[in-house]
């Protein structure tokens, strides 16, 4: 890795300064709590600044790829639900198979019929309607007995039952499956109508996992995803580490969730450095060279011999893959999986807030972008609800200027994020670690 400047490992060390001060003044809890999502938002804005930094992609469809990632989590590592499975998992199975089938006999008669003139369309919508009826035929009465099974627990086909660990690479594959199928259809637009695209798209993925109750019980929620950690409660009721926490003067309750975060923190900082590692040694390879000369001059790299689509794609795929990775670690961290909870436009913003004041083009730009603007995401509220109560202490109780400032104090995230962003371009338009 190319060493950091002194500058810039002061400004790591002032992120991780109020984080400290943060466990100090309130809680070790809260301050690991902020720690652990900030490593994920840090893979997550590593991810985007491969697609914008590297090759000037505009991807608004971050949380699209997040949501792949948690359920590649939920399929992977949750037990499996056999009654479903015995109501209707192989119909599926059958049915996804059809709709499958029906694709590739379209794919195969429109290559076949190339110079059959009428009779090339009309085949191709007549296999694809026939298709399009097998497959509902299949699906959606095996969907419906899946779904009536214990609906208020289950309802759905569960998982492979596997180690969560395993499920951490087949959400970044998920992610970069549908990468590839969105790439190969969209990155041809200009960048404008591929924000416009990828945004539309990360709704439709997550309005699927929304309705596919059969899937990921949609808004009822997947709980209890397995960890790769200790539960709390096991750890209290192990009498060895409640007599060593005891012996060193720490109640073990709280020591107990210290220690299950500690847990998640070393295993999402061996995730941030190996990737970390990965891209910088990529961006200073020939092959960043030239993802870099794209990105500046499209048609003096094409002309060169470089294929600026097919690169496009791969970087494309690969940053999707991030983004799904560090979904299935956040779906990990939370125990569960909410469709509801993926916002694309208004998350996706606050990816791209971290991309851009950290400094895009650069990967530690990234990192500290990820942690400061999440622990400021978390910690600004609170901050300011106190600050307007201290301003509004002499206002007399009932008045409406202090009752309005006191509710205002929600809305300080996004003032902040704001106010932030603008400070960054004009002060320092290339971001707080620019790009070399």
């Amino acid at each position: 890795m190319r060493a950091l400047s002194v500058r810039d490992v002061l400004l790591f060390l002032g992120v991780f300064g109020l984080i400290a001060i943060t466990g100090f003044t309130q809680s070790w809890n809260v301050a690991l709590g902020i720690l652990n999502m900030g490593l994920i938002s840090a893979i997550m804005a590593l991810g985007v600044n491969m697609q914008w930094g590297y090759a000037g992609l505009f991807n608004v469809g971050v949380m699209g790829f997040v949501a792949l990632g948690g359920l590649g989590a939920v399929i992977v590592s949750m037990p499996p639900v056999n009654e479903a499975w015995a109501a209707g998992g192989l119909r599926v199975l059958l049915a996804l198979a059809v709709g499958v089938a029906a694709i590739a006999a379209a794919i195969f008669a429109w290559n076949r019929l190339k110079n059959a003139g009428i009779v090339r369309p009309l085949a191709l919508i007549a296999i694809l309607i026939a298709g399009f009826f097998a497959f509902r035929g299949l699906f959606d009465p095996a969907v419906a007995a899946i779904e009536a099974v214990n609906p208020a627990t289950t309802g759905y086909l569960g998982g492979l039952g596997l180690p969560v660990l395993f499920s951490w690479p087949v959400g970044a594959a998920l992610a970069a499956g549908a990468a590839w199928i969105v790439g190969k259809t969209a990155l041809g637009l200009r960048s404008d109508y591929l924000a416009i695209a990828t945004l539309g798209i990360a709704e439709i993925i997550i309005a699927f996992l929304k309705n596919e109750d059969w899937l990921s019980r949609g808004v009822k929620n997947v709980i209890g995803v397995p960890r790769p950690v200790p539960y709390e409660i096991d750890l209290q009721n192990d009498p060895g580490f409640v007599e060593r926490m005891t012996g060193w003067g720490f109640d073990p309750v709280t020591a107990s969730a210290i220690a299950v975060k500690l847990g998640y923190t070393a295993l999402f900082l061996a995730i941030l450095v190996l990737l970390l590692w990965l891209a910088q040694s990529a961006l200073n390879s020939p092959w960043g060279r030239m993802m870099r000369a794209i990105r500046d001059n499209e048609v003096s790299a094409e002309a060169m011999g470089k294929d600026v689509k097919g690169r496009h794609l791969q970087i494309f795929i690969l940053g999707s893959a991030v983004c799904g990775l560090a979904g299935a670690m956040m779906t990990t961290l939370d125990g569960q999986l909410t469709p509801g909870t993926y916002q694309p436009l208004r998350f996706t913003f606050l990816i791209w807030v971290m991309v851009i004041v950290g400094g895009s083009g650069n990967n530690f730009g990234a990192v500290l972008g990820g942690f400061l603007i999440w622990y400021l995401w978390i910690m600004v509220e609170p901050l300011g609800l106190t600050i307007i109560e201290f301003v509004t202490s002499g206002m007399a109780d009932g008045s409406w200027l202090k009752d309005h400032l006191l509710a205002s104090a929600a809305h300080m995230r996004l003032f902040t994020m704001g106010l932030i962003l603008l400070l960054v371009l004009r002060f320092s338009p290339r971001g707080l670690i620019p790009e070399r």
